[in-house]
């Protein structure tokens, strides 16, 4: 996996990692087990410190993105559904609200909008799921 950190960039490097990391399993990119660099070679590659390497994956193994054997490395984890619907609204909420602010700036239309989320979904591992019960 490429890795690509913009140090002009407002966002921390820590979080340029774990956006990367988690659009490659988004992408199917990166499977379940499949391993991440040790935080010392991708550190390296980078040439950032240890420390912001580990930090990206610390959060990302808090975010049961990938999980870590003690002494073998770090893996990319099974999706597991661990987030209430509320906090997964909430989160995407957050996120979109970003992605709108974006489009009102960029003078994009709803429609040009949902055209273009529809185009980009194809490439990604979206889950299938039954459809969520609105409460009455």
């Amino acid at each position: 996996m490429n890795f690509e950190i913009h140090t002009s960039s407002p966002e921390p490097i820590y979080r340029q990692i774990v956006g990367q990391i988690k659009l490659a399993v988004a992408l199917g990119r990166l499977a379940p087990d499949d391993p991440l660099p040790s935080v010392r070679e991708l550190a390296q590659r980078l040439v950032v410190n240890p420390n912001t390497v580990f930090r990206a994956y610390l959060e990302l193994e808090r975010e049961g993105v990938v999980y870590t054997k003690r002494g073998v490395g770090t893996f990319v984890a099974e999706w597991r559904d661990m987030l209430s619907l509320e906090e997964k609204r909430r989160i995407l909420g957050e996120a979109l609200d970003r992605v709108l602010t974006e489009a009102v700036h960029l003078g994009i239309t709803e429609r040009e909008l949902v055209e273009l989320m529809r185009e980009r979904a194809c490439s990604f591992n979206l889950r299938s799921a039954p459809p969520v019960k609105e409460k009455k």
